[in-house]
């Protein structure tokens, strides 16, 4: 996974007030969890730009003022329903030797035969949890969608892979290609399906009735 570098300044105070003044003065209050001890921290709005105004998904290095670094994930983020300024942010620490749970964005890769025939890529999953060690991770998860018709779909089990563990049922519909008013039939499977016909219409012999026997 991508990381990204954020320079902080550890707080002392907690309270509302501390709270209101590092907001304006243009500081985000954030608080990491999972450690040992909970950490409570601020930094400018602006350092988080590029983790919180992104598709993308990044570990994070909160780097302290007294030297201190320490790994994390967004965890959740609160914005003033008005402005939408960051409010606050909570951070989660991650470790090396455990494992973390995380919603990756999902991209396909290909072009479908049921869209190029006038069909509708139709998603239901633009995230998908899972969960792994963060080293192992990918920056987002591909799904080819080459072969999908008209009607078929894609599930989370066709983008399954050893470096995680994906954290919805088997059954989990990623996207879909809908039929449309200006889809046509796919050829190949017209082929195929005349094939089929000429196949059985050959192989049937005519039925014929037995000769009456003789007296």
């Amino acid at each position: 996974m991508k990381s990204l570098t954020i320079n902080a300044s550890q707080r002392e105070s907690v309270g509302k007030k501390a709270t209101k003044a590092l907001r304006n003065a243009g500081q985000v209050p954030c608080v990491i969890y999972g450690g040992d001890t909970i950490v409570h921290f601020a930094a400018p709005e602006i350092a988080f730009k590029n983790l919180v105004y992104t598709p993308d998904v990044h570990t994070v290095v909160i780097a302290l003022d007294d030297g201190t670094k320490i790994n994390v994930i967004l965890q959740d983020i609160q914005f003033h329903p008005v402005t939408d300024r960051i409010l606050h942010i909570d951070f989660i620490q991650i470790f090396d030797d455990k494992p973390i749970t995380i919603e990756l964005p999902f991209r396909t890769v290909g072009a479908s035969r049921g869209v190029l025939n006038g069909g509708v890529l139709r998603f239901n999953l633009r995230r998908i949890k899972v969960k792994g060690f963060a080293s192992k991770l990918p920056d987002v998860i591909e799904g080819n969608i080459t072969k999908l018709k008209i009607g078929n779909k894609l599930y989370v089990t066709d983008v399954a892979s050893e470096d995680f563990t994906i954290l919805h049922p088997d059954n989990t519909v990623i996207c879909m290609v809908k039929t449309s008013r200006t889809a046509i039939e796919d050829e190949e499977e017209e082929e195929e399906t005349e094939a089929t016909e000429a196949t059985a219409e050959g192989g049937e012999a005519p039925a014929t009735e037995a000769p009456a026997a003789e007296a």
